[in-house]
C-alpha cells in the first residue's frame, strides 16, 4: 500500500516504495493503490479495501503487508486482526534497513532505542509480529524475548540504551575535542539516500567504504583526512542519508551519529543529477537538516551522476550558480574542482602567501614545508633557502621566525 509524498507522482512513490523494501530484503508479490479524501481512522483505507488486501495477500501468499504510511496503535491492531499475515508501516520498515546494516556498536543501540521508543505504544494486539521469529523484514532488532515482557521492563531497556548512548556521545565529544586542540575542520556529506555519497567519499579519499545501490547502505559514520589543494587538511564525514518523511524517532536517535553535521564547517550536499525529482529531494534533505538547526550552514551543491547525463541535460548544467558544482564520482571527472570549491569556501585556518628565509641546515623546517605548503618559487642566497609559499595560517604562524612578509592569498 502507497500513497504518493508530497512533489512525487505516483510511480515514482512506488518505485521509491520498491527500493525501500529490496533494501530490506524483500520481494514484492502485489501492489494496490488507494486515493481516498479522508484517511479511515480505524484501518487508514477502509473495510472494502481491507478486504481486497486479505484477498490478495492469500492468494499470493504473502507473509507480510507494508503500508507507505505510518500506522497508529489502533491501526495496525486492526489490521493485524483483519488481514493473514503480519503488518508493518512505513517507519517500521526504515528501521528494519537501518537493523540490517548496522555494523557498529553505536549503530545498533541507535536502531534499538528507535525501534523499542516506536513500538512501545504499539505493543497491544501485535499477536503475529509477535509470535514470529527468524529471517525476513520486520525480525531485526530487539526481537521477541523483549518485546513480550511488559511496558516497564521495556522502558528500563529504553532508559539502559539512552545512558549507553550518552556514553557514546561523551566518548565522541572527547575525541573532537582532541581534533579541535589542531585546526583541522570538518566537511560534511549530506543528501538523499543513494545519491551517491559513499561512492563520492571513497573517490575523495581513496577509502573502500560500502557503496551501493541500496538505500541506506551507509549508516554508521565515516571520517577521513584529505588534503586540499592548498595543501590544507580536513576531515570528511560521511552520513546517513535523508529520504522523505524520514521518521522522527530515527533523527532523535541518530543524533549522535549527525553530531558530525552540526559540527561540520561545511556542508557538501550531494545531489542525484540524473533525478527527475532532484527539487522534491533536495527539500526534504532541507527539512532533516533544519531539525538539526544545519540550515544555515554554507553548504556546497554537488550535483553527481553526470555521467548518467545525455549530452543535452549536460549542457543545461552549463548555467551554474555559485556554490555549486558537477562530478562524476563514479568517473571522477570534476573531482578536482570540488576540492578548489571546498578551499575557497573554508574560512577556518585561512591560506595566507609568504615569503620564508629559512638556513639550509634546517632540514626539518624545510621538510615541514614542502608537507604543508604550496611552494610556488624557491632559490638560494648563500646558506639561505628562499622559499614563495602558500599555506594555512597556523603552519606560517609556526614559521614566524623565517618569514619576511606576508600578504592575503591571491583568489
Amino acid at each position: 500500500m502507497t500513497e504518493p509524498g508530497p512533489g512525487l507522482d505516483v510511480e515514482e512513490s512506488l518505485a521509491e516504495f520498491r527500493e525501500l523494501v529490496t533494501s530490506a530484503g524483500g520481494e514484492v508479490a502485489a501492489e494496490i493503490l488507494q486515493k481516498r479524501a479522508r484517511l479511515d481512522p480505524a484501518t487508514l483505507v477502509g473495510a472494502g479495501k481491507v478486504e481486497e488486501i486479505a484477498g490478495v495477500a492469500a492468494s499470493t501468499e504473502a507473509d507480510l503487508v507494508l503500508f507507505d504510511q505510518d500506522l497508529s496503535p489502533t491501526q495496525l491492531r486492526n489490521l493485524e486482526a483483519a488481514l493473514p499475515c503480519r503488518v508493518l508501516d512505513r517507519t517500521q520498515l526504515i528501521l528494519d534497513i537501518f537493523a540490517k546494516h548496522a555494523r557498529t556498536r553505536e549503530g545498533q543501540l541507535q536502531v534499538e532505542l528507535a525501534q523499542l521508543e516506536y513500538m512501545l505504544p504499539r505493543l497491544m494486539g501485535k499477536g503475529k509480529s509477535m509470535s514470529q521469529l527468524g529471517g525476513g523484514i520486520g525480525t531485526r532488532g530487539p526481537g521477541e524475548t523483549k518485546l513480550e515482557t511488559d511496558r516497564r521492563s521495556i522502558q528500563r531497556r529504553i532508559d539502559q540504551l539512552k545512558r549507553d548512548l550518552e556514553s557514546v556521545r561523551r566518548v565522541r565529544r572527547e575525541q573532537r575535542r582532541r581534533r579541535e586542540s589542531v585546526p583541522v575542520p570538518t566537511v560534511a556529506l549530506v543528501g538523499y539516500t543513494n545519491a551517491g555519497k559513499s561512492t563520492l567519499f571513497n573517490a575523495l579519499t581513496g577509502s573502500s567504504v560500502l557503496s551501493s545501490s541500496r538505500m541506506f547502505a551507509t549508516l554508521d559514520p565515516k571520517l577521513r583526512a584529505i588534503e586540499l589543494p592548498s595543501r590544507r587538511k580536513i576531515l570528511l564525514s560521511d552520513t546517513v542519508g535523508f529520504i522523505r518523511n524520514l521518521p522522527h524517532t530515527l533523527v532523535t536517535s541518530f543524533r549522535a551519529t549527525l553530531e558530525e553535521v552540526e559540527q561540520a564547517e561545511i556542508l557538501l550536499h550531494v545531489r542525484d543529477a540524473s533525478s527527475d525529482y532532484g527539487a522534491e529531494q533536495k527539500a526534504q534533505v532541507e527539512k532533516v537538516l533544519g531539525e538539526l538547526d544545519s540550515l544555515a550552514k554554507p553548504r556546497i551543491e554537488v550535483l553527481n551522476k553526470i555521467d548518467l547525463l545525455t549530452a543535452e541535460e549536460r549542457a543545461g548544467l552549463g548555467e551554474r550558480k555559485a556554490g555549486e558544482a558537477v562530478v562524476s564520482a563514479q568517473s571522477g571527472e570534476g573531482l578536482t574542482e570540488l576540492l578548489l570549491a571546498i578551499d575557497a569556501a573554508l574560512v577556518s585556518d585561512p591560506v595566507l602567501t609568504a615569503e620564508l628565509r629559512v638556513p639550509q641546515h634546517k632540514g626539518d623546517v624545510l621538510a615541514m614545508i614542502d608537507a604543508g605548503m604550496v611552494v610556488h618559487e624557491r632559490s638560494y642566497e648563500g646558506n639561505l633557502v628562499l622559499l614563495q609559499v602558500t599555506g594555512p595560517a597556523s603552519l606560517l604562524g609556526r614559521l614566524r621566525a623565517y618569514r619576511r612578509r606576508e600578504a592575503p592569498a591571491q583568489p
